[in-house]
């Protein structure tokens, strides 16, 4: 779930990383050379499936061998930003990841409405668009949400999940949509929209927290991904403020923690052990509603941890997901 900027806040053998995420540790081109250094690197879309009210929605396969693996990333960012985790992911699963919508590739849904609801209907359309049976899950902070949503949606359609901070309201009567106490939303606002290149938009986001301790392949994956060329030069957000804005608003209206008892495979709940948002006591209260969980602190990261630190992320989600019996339940 990115602050706001300033402060800014989806088998084969396995490919090389794409292009456009490089080898993860690797600063992203931005020495100062022409050329290319100036020029969005964006992963393409392998497929789209349509979601609830007819949305379109991108998806990307991201290689590997096993079972499969869906990612699904956190508010402001978009599938590529979870494909440095993959790169270590591969080894044991064949990875996909989505943009949900008004993020990436995906259309925005019809008069703005972000009802969270629709997130969870994104990722059961990429399910079944992509033919995945029984896959295991991934999600971020709004990905970990979308992912509960759609397995409450549609009971038994992952084997197993892992939710790093998942956004979900510990009550069981969800709060208004609101901006007047929600500073991420007003943050969202204000942040800057267009950037002169490539270049301008990496220094910009460098040192400037949350990303200045975000992994340097996943930053490059982020403005290679979350921004698109305009007409008139330059580059600008694909997720709109505005968009952005609203999803933060919506961020505790939606029922995820009253139906986490139709959740009944294993759920891993993690956190960073640096973070400031959904900790360990948030972890616990949803623990208490599932079936079979885990709870799992991941040393040395924040909220941002699966971007900070996508090796460690990835050992943690391979530990607890590679072993997880996709056999449908009777």
């Amino acid at each position: 779930m990115p602050a706001e900027d300033p402060a800014p806040a989806g088998a084969t053998d396995p490919p090389a990383p794409p292009a456009s995420v490089g080898r993860v540790g690797e600063a992203p081109d931005d020495d100062g050379a022409p050329g290319p250094a100036s020029v969005l690197r964006p992963l393409e879309p392998s497929a789209t499936a349509t979601s609830a009210g007819g949305v379109t929605v991108a998806c990307y396969d991201l290689g590997g061998k096993g079972p499969d693996l869906l990612l699904a990333h956190a508010t402001g960012l978009c599938g590529a930003v979870l494909a440095p985790m993959a790169a270590h992911l591969r080894s044991h699963f064949r990875c996909a990841a989505l943009d949900l919508r008004g993020h990436g590739r995906s259309e925005r849904p019809a008069g703005g409405n972000y009802d969270w609801h629709g997130f969870g209907a994104d990722v059961l359309a990429v399910v079944d668009r992509l033919g995945l049976q029984r896959p295991r899950g991934f999600g971020h902070s709004c990905g970990g949400a979308a992912l509960l949503l759609a397995e409450e949606a549609r009971p038994g359609t992952f084997a197993g999940l892992y939710c790093f901070e998942p956004v979900v309201y510990p009550g069981d009567e969800p709060l208004a949509p609101s901006f007047d106490s929600n500073p991420l939303a007003a943050g969202s606002l204000r942040r800057r929209e267009t950037f002169g290149s490539r270049r301008e938009a990496l220094a910009n986001f460098v040192d400037k927290p949350p990303f200045d301790r975000v992994d340097r392949a996943a930053l490059a994956a982020y403005v290679d991904n979350g921004f698109a060329p305009l007409a008139g030069g330059g580059i600008g957000l694909r997720c709109r403020r505005e968009d952005e804005a609203q999803v933060f608003a919506h961020a505790f209206a939606h029922d995820a923690f009253a139906r986490l008892g139709l959740v009944h495979g294993p759920v891993t709940l993690a956190c960073g052990g640096d973070t400031d948002a959904f900790g360990p006591s948030l972890l616990a209260a949803y623990a208490r509603r599932l079936t079979r969980s885990t709870t799992v602190v991941v040393r040395g990261v924040g909220h941002f941890g699966p971007l900070e630190d996508p090796v460690a992320v990835a050992a943690s989600v391979t530990e607890h997901l590679v072993h997880v019996d996709d056999t449908p339940p009777a």
